[in-house]
């Protein structure tokens, strides 16, 4: 018998119900005798105390780049910071982990868990049955109201990165968009969109490019902007990896960057300083989103109460020398 049976066979709240079997106060006298006539006939036993692991988890999809070992960094110095271990789960290219992974979560019982990769509503009904919190980190789609979240301000980022093209002098500025599918890229496109509503410039179909979040299909986006007679001068990337793809095309077809084209990316991973020219990119601050996520998740585990449930970490744009004004 649970107490939200109870709870229903009584007519009230399971808040009341939780007052009543631990003694507090606010219950009209009543109400406390119906509740306490209810746990008599039904023979409620408090459950015992349930033991913490110490230990929390960290799922993966799947980790290929230093993105992902951002994030890793960040989860595992706030965990250290609790004296928590850190158990992490990748599903792998195929997803062929998935079927036992939640398994195993629950098994293992972790105090809470932080989810790079999307969990189907099944899966976060299994971890409440069992009392695991989870925070969904920079979730690809959009969740319901009641899943904490920890996410960047990826509209903002976008706005910043086309803005600052649009005053170095560049008017026509191609993006290379993610896939459509994923939250977050259609941010940064709407960002972009609204930086050329602002400055009275046209948003035009012919300069927005669809790849994957990588550095080859980056390339292959790029030489399709490029190789146009009115190529743009230029382009703004969905992220680094794209962004690096951008380089190699413009070296492959002659155009040196920025005197010829400007790149700017998004993330700032530690590679986009150390590129040639140094890149310009949106700066999302990945292990701090890392940490935030992680103690949020950890509060939830102790049972504390928080402030809201998604939270979203500003982005910057770090200005760095392969953006320049356009070629007269």
């Amino acid at each position: 018998m649970t107490i939200a049976a109870i709870a229903e066979s009584a007519g009230v709240s399971v808040p009341t119900v939780s007052k009543v079997i631990n003694g507090r106060s606010g219950v009209a006298a009543d109400t406390r005798a119906r509740v306490e006539a209810l746990i008599s006939q039904y023979g409620y036993r408090r459950p015992p105390p349930v033991t913490r692991s110490n230990t929390m988890e960290l799922v993966f999809d799947e980790i290929e780049d230093m993105w992902g070992l951002q994030i890793i960094r960040g989860v595992e110095r706030a965990a250290r910071q609790q004296r928590v271990g850190v158990v992490l789960t990748e599903f792998g290219p195929q997803r062929n982990a998935i079927r036992y992974w939640i398994d195993d979560a629950l098994s293992r019982r972790p105090d809470c868990l932080v989810t790079v990769a999307q969990l189907d509503e099944e899966q976060r009904n299994q971890l409440r049955a069992r009392g695991i919190p989870f925070v969904v980190f920079d979730p690809p789609t959009e969740l319901p109201d009641d899943i904490p979240f920890v996410g960047a301000t990826n509209w903002a980022g976008g706005r910043s990165a086309t803005r600052h093209l649009i005053k170095l002098g560049h008017r026509r500025i191609a993006m290379i968009v993610g896939p459509d599918q994923i939250l977050f890229c259609r941010a940064r496109l709407d960002g972009y969109r609204s930086a050329l509503d602002a400055a009275g410039l046209p948003t035009e179909p012919d300069l927005i490019v669809r790849a994957g979040l990588t550095r080859e299909e980056g390339e292959v986006a790029a030489l399709s902007l490029l190789g146009r007679p009115d190529r743009p001068t230029a382009i703004f990337a969905s992220n680094d990896l794209q962004a690096l793809g951008v380089y190699q095309a413009a070296r492959a077809v002659g155009l040196r960057i920025p005197t010829d084209l400007s790149v700017v990316g998004f993330d700032d991973l530690p590679l986009a300083p150390l590129v040639d020219p140094p890149l310009t990119t949106v700066h999302q601050p990945l292990i701090e989103m890392a940490v935030t996520a992680t103690e949020l998740a950890l509060a939830l585990s102790r049972g504390e109460r928080i402030p809201q449930v998604g939270v979203e970490l500003a982005t910057t744009l770090a200005v760095r020398q392969s953006t320049a004004p356009p070629p007269r």
